[in-house]
This record gives C-alpha cells, sequence and structure tokens, in this order.
C-alpha cells in the first residue's frame, strides 16, 4: 500500500472542538509514541463558537475561560430566581484558545495534518483505510476517531432542536452585571410548539454574549431570531442605541431519543454529537465532549484502545426522552418544567444530573420535581413508541442537522 499512503496509530477525522480537546488531553496526559493524524478541510483559528457549561474551579481550562460566575438567575414569569452554583461554577469558553491550545499539542505529538474532506472509512477490522477522494486512500489508521456531524442512525419518537442566535454586544456604559450570567429567561414569548428563553452571559459590565434560544422541531429564519432578540434586549430594558453588535453566532444542535451510534465499526469512535455526547433534553455538549477526551488521553496512555464510556448513562436517556415527549406533547409547558427542577432542587444536584453525574438517589429526587400525571402518561407514551420502534422497520431520520462550515459541531453551538 505504498504510493504515499501515511500510516498512524490514530487519525481525528474533523478538526473542530471534540478533536481540539483530544489532542489538549493527550498532550496533558504525556501520551508518548503514539502516530497521529488529523484530517479535516480547515485549519480551525479564531472564535467561530462559544461554549456554556458547569465545572469546578481548579482546572485545564481555568486559563482558556472567557469568564465564569458563581450565580446564576433562571427566570419565569412571575418567578425570579438567583442560584449559587458552590462548589461549581457556570463558565464561558470562546473556541479561539482551544483551537491555540490543539495547535500547541500537534507540535508537541508530532501530529500529521491532511487538508482534504473524508469520504469513505474502510474498517476491515485490523486498520482503516481514510479515503478523501478518487480511487487510493490518503491514510491507514488504528484508529479513526470521527467528530463529523450526522443524524441519528434512525428517527427518534421526538425529533427537536436547540437553535439559537446571540449577539456579542458592547454598551458605551455599563450596563450588565458581571457577578451573574442569566442561565434561562422564559419570559420571551413561547412558541406554539416548543420551548423559547434568553440568556446573558456578561464578560464586564459593557460587553455581554446575549442570546435567544428555542427548543422546538424547526429552527426560525434570519429574520425571525433577530426580532426575538430585539423583543428580548427591550425586556432586558437595554437602550439599542448605546449598544453596538459587534458579533454574531448562531446555532443548531439536536434534541432527540433518536439513537447516536458510537462505535460504526469495530475500529471507528464517534464523537461529539454524532459519539452521543449532545444531552437530548438540553442540547449540551460541552461537558462531555470534555470527558470523551480525557477518557480516550487516559486509554492511549496506557496502551488500552481509545473507546470511551457511554457519555450518558442509560437511564438519562430514557429520563430524557420521557421529558422531551412531555413537552413536545405539550403535557407540560417548558417554562413551568424547569422552573420547577430549579425550586425544587439544589442547583449543584440539577447541573450534576444535566452532566450525567448523579446517582440513582438523586435521579429520582429530580424525577419528583415534576408533575406526577404529565410524566406518567409521557412514560406510557414513551414505552409505547419503543415497541413500535422495535417492531417497524429501520427508516432513516426525516431531518438532518443543518451542516456546519466544518468540524464536529454546529457553527456557534453555545452549548
Amino acid at each position: 500500500m505504498g504510493g504515499g499512503l501515511v500510516d498512524v496509530d490514530v487519525a481525528l477525522v474533523g478538526g473542530g472542538g471534540a478533536a481540539s480537546l483530544v489532542l489538549a488531553a493527550l498532550a496533558r496526559h504525556g501520551v508518548r509514541d503514539v502516530r497521529i493524524a488529523v484530517v479535516d478541510p480547515v485549519h480551525r483559528r479564531g472564535h467561530d463558537r462559544t461554549w456554556a457549561f458547569w465545572d469546578q474551579p481548579g482546572n485545564d481550562l481555568d486559563d482558556l475561560l472567557s469568564a465564569s460566575w458563581s450565580q446564576v438567575e433562571v427566570i419565569t414569569p412571575g418567578a425570579h430566581r438567583t442560584l449559587d452554583l458552590a462548589p461549581m461554577r457556570y463558565a464561558m469558553l470562546r473556541s479561539g484558545p482551544v483551537y491555540d491550545r490543539a495547535a500547541e499539542a500537534e507540535r508537541r505529538l508530532g501530529v500529521t495534518r491532511i487538508v482534504a474532506a473524508v469520504e469513505a472509512l474502510d474498517d476491515d477490522g485490523e486498520r482503516v483505510l481514510v479515503r478523501t477522494g478518487g480511487d487510493r486512500p490518503v491514510l491507514r489508521a488504528g484508529w479513526v476517531l470521527d467528530s463529523r456531524p450526522r443524524p441519528p442512525h434512525r428517527p427518534g419518537r421526538t425529533n427537536w432542536l436547540q437553535h439559537f442566535r446571540g449577539w456579542w454586544l458592547t454598551a458605551d456604559r455599563p450596563m450588565f452585571e458581571p457577578g451573574r450570567a442569566v442561565l434561562m429567561d422564559f419570559r420571551t414569548p413561547q412558541p406554539a410548539r416548543g420551548v423559547s428563553f434568553g440568556y446573558v452571559l456578561p464578560v464586564d459590565s459593557r460587553y455581554a454574549l446575549i442570546e435567544y434560544t428555542e427548543f422546538s422541531p424547526h429552527p426560525l429564519s434570519g429574520a425571525a431570531y433577530d426580532s426575538a432578540l430585539a423583543g428580548y434586549h427591550e425586556l432586558l430594558g437595554l437602550d439599542p442605541v448605546r449598544c453596538t453588535v459587534r458579533e454574531v453566532e448562531n446555532g443548531v444542535i439536536p434534541m432527540t431519543d433518536g439513537p447516536f451510534v458510537a462505535r460504526p465499526s469495530p475500529r471507528v469512535v464517534r464523537l461529539g454529537t454524532a459519539g452521543g455526547a449532545t444531552r437530548p433534553s438540553t442540547g449540551f455538549t460541552f461537558t462531555a465532549m470534555r470527558r470523551q477526551a480525557d477518557q480516550i488521553a487516559r486509554a492511549l496512555a496506557a496502551g488500552r484502545p481509545p473507546v470511551p464510556a457511554p457519555a450518558y448513562p442509560r437511564r438519562h436517556r430514557w429520563m430524557d426522552a420521557v421529558a422531551l415527549r412531555a413537552l413536545d406533547r405539550d403535557l407540560v409547558g417548558g417554562p413551568e418544567f424547569f422552573g420547577r427542577l430549579f425550586d425544587r432542587n439544589p442547583a449543584p444536584r440539577v447541573l450534576r444530573f444535566l452532566d450525567g453525574a448523579t446517582t440513582v438517589a438523586e435521579d429520582l429526587a429530580v424525577m419528583r420535581s415534576a408533575r406526577l400525571l404529565p410524566m406518567v402518561t409521557a412514560t406510557v407514551g414513551d414505552a409505547a413508541g419503543r415497541l413500535h420502534h422495535r417492531l417497524a422497520p429501520a427508516r432513516r431520520p426525516a431531518w438532518t442537522i443543518p451542516p456546519p462550515v466544518v468540524g464536529d459541531e454546529p457553527p456557534g453551538s453555545a452549548r
């Protein structure tokens, strides 16, 4: 197999957030003597997306963060909650520092980079041939970590999207409270089918990211997002004359109980959304991507196969499926559902649950937050839907994730 064929131990297909976290983790864990390649049509640099997530301070991300908050607000009509997250924090990370750290890791690890779009992966159980076009493969790898976006293996019983637009605003005078973030503000007009909310991530008193987000089956038009954002700014009491929009971010993230196949063949492992890292009930993805990256690096450092554990426990995926069904069938209202979740649980428990890190006892406490009858109805409907899927022939999804510019998740994904 000569003629320029590159042989490596691990190939990263897709070079966005998930691959960048893997590269950084490999360098951090001191992986040595592993031949690595990255195959992506574009070499990512700069700020093309923002991630917001929660964790505990004192880790390798501290120096990269744009801002973090120990308090957040959750607002529903008639109720304004200020939640203390200690010992956790809510944090904002822009992509530029992540890509920079990955680039430094590439240099330290001696990574081979191939600037091309992958068209096929041929896995024979021993090696994977990576094809970028034409008859000849360009790369042969022991393992492939594939973070390219793709729809689930089959359609879910509920298929929603988290879709949003955000404006990075600069104000000519102090307008924002830098000590706390607005996590969810449900005073926005609610769609006929779905949930909407705004949120505010202040970097300082004059600079903030303000977003309008929907959980619903379909994205909006650009004009509709702008109108919703303008309305949310008015609700916040911001003077548009005193604010300048410096950047715009958009994102579309799947929220579905359809299955994502994390290991489609013996030596191909999918990462990011394609590997099940997106939490179906919220669209949050970053923490699971980071967890996958750390597990892969630890495995390779120990000489084991780079196969991470499932992103979330099976019981959490079931709970998400029931919650999505309840919201989709209008058995519960979104503001009420999330309001009760935060009213009846300590904030750190809710955040750990959304990260897939709670115990069974904590999960039961979370389940008791919701009204009983609607959730029982949703549970029965979900069970019936599961039975139908088992009996019905497999079919492709009726919807697809809008393609990103490049990489492993939609551009601007802020979750």
